[in-house]
C-alpha cells in the first residue's frame, strides 16, 4: 500500500513540474512577444540625456529605444524622405508641427518634452567672461551650429545680433552641422570658444562658460511627436509616455533642461 502511495505521489510531482515548466516557457515567450523596439530620431543637443533615458526606459518596460542623432533640420529631411523613424525628438517646435501638417506624424501626439539653453563655452579656464568675451573678440574662431538646420545655432545668432556683435564676429565663425559638432570644435581646439547647449557642459568640470541670458534669444522649446511609422508600435508609444514621466523628467533636469509639458 505504501509503495502504491509513493508511486502516485511521484507521478503527481512530475505532472506538477511539467505544468510549472510550461507556464515558465509561456511566460518567457509572452515576454519576448511583448518586448519591442522603437527607432527614435533625436536632436543632437539631447544626446546624453536621451541615452540615459533610454537605459531607464529599457529597464522599466523591457522595450528598447534605438537612437539616431543629428540636427533637427537633417532629421526632418530624412523623415520626409521616408526614413523609418518611430518618434521624432526635435530641438524646436516648428519641425514636429510641420511633420504633423505634412502627414508624417500622428495628429494630437505633439508635446514639449524639454526646454533648452545656450552657453558660451571654452575649455580654457578664465577665457569666457560673459558678454565681454564676445565684444572684445580676443579669439581666432567661434564655433556655432548651422542656424538654418539647428535651432541652437539660430539662438546663437539671435543672441549675437542682440548684443550687436554678429557682424564683427561673422568672419570668425566656424560652423558645425549640429550642436554636437560645434562642441567638438571647441573640445579639439579648432575654436577657442563656442555656443553649445547647456546640457553638454552642465556636468563637466573645468573650462569657462557663460549661460546666455534668456532675454537674448527666443526660448528653445523642444517638441516631440509620434510618427506615422510608429503609430502601431508598442515600444514607440511606451517611449512617448515614458518621456513624459518622472524618471525622464529627473534626467532632463540633471542635464539643465526645463522639463517641458
Amino acid at each position: 500500500m505504501l509503495e502504491v502511495l509513493l508511486f502516485f505521489r511521484a507521478v503527481a510531482r512530475r505532472r506538477l513540474l511539467a505544468v510549472l515548466a510550461g507556464v515558465a516557457v509561456a511566460a518567457a515567450l509572452s515576454g519576448q512577444a511583448y518586448a519591442a523596439q522603437a527607432t527614435i530620431a533625436v536632436a543632437a543637443n539631447f544626446t546624453d540625456a536621451a541615452k540615459e533615458i533610454g537605459a531607464l526606459f529599457e529597464k522599466a518596460t523591457g522595450h528598447k529605444a534605438l537612437f539616431s542623432f543629428g540636427s533637427t533640420g537633417q532629421l526632418y529631411t530624412q523623415i520626409a524622405q521616408g526614413a523609418p523613424f518611430d518618434v521624432f525628438l526635435a530641438a524646436d517646435q516648428a519641425r514636429p508641427k510641420k511633420a504633423v501638417d505634412a502627414g508624417f506624424a500622428v495628429p494630437g501626439s505633439r508635446f514639449t518634452y524639454a526646454a533648452g539653453k545656450i552657453v558660451l563655452f571654452s575649455k580654457d579656464k578664465g577665457r569666457v567672461k560673459g558678454e565681454t568675451t564676445l565684444k572684445e573678440a580676443n579669439f581666432r574662431k567661434l564655433a556655432i551650429c548651422n542656424p538654418v538646420t539647428a535651432p541652437y545655432g539660430a539662438a546663437s545668432v539671435e543672441a549675437m545680433k542682440k548684443l550687436g556683435v554678429y557682424d564683427k564676429l561673422r568672419a570668425k565663425l566656424v560652423q558645425g552641422n549640429n550642436v554636437s559638432q560645434a562642441y567638438q570644435f571647441v573640445e579639439t581646439g579648432n575654436a577657442e570658444v563656442g555656443f553649445v547647449a547647456l546640457s553638454q557642459v552642465v556636468r563637466r568640470h573645468g573650462g569657462s562658460r557663460w549661460i546666455v541670458p534668456q532675454s537674448l534669444y527666443a526660448p528653445i522649446a523642444q517638441d516631440a511627436v509620434l510618427l506615422k511609422h510608429g503609430a502601431n508600435n508598442a515600444a514607440a508609444r511606451a517611449f512617448v509616455a515614458f518621456l513624459k514621466g518622472p524618471e525622464a523628467r529627473a534626467v532632463k533636469e540633471k542635464y539643465g533642461y526645463g522639463a517641458g509639458d
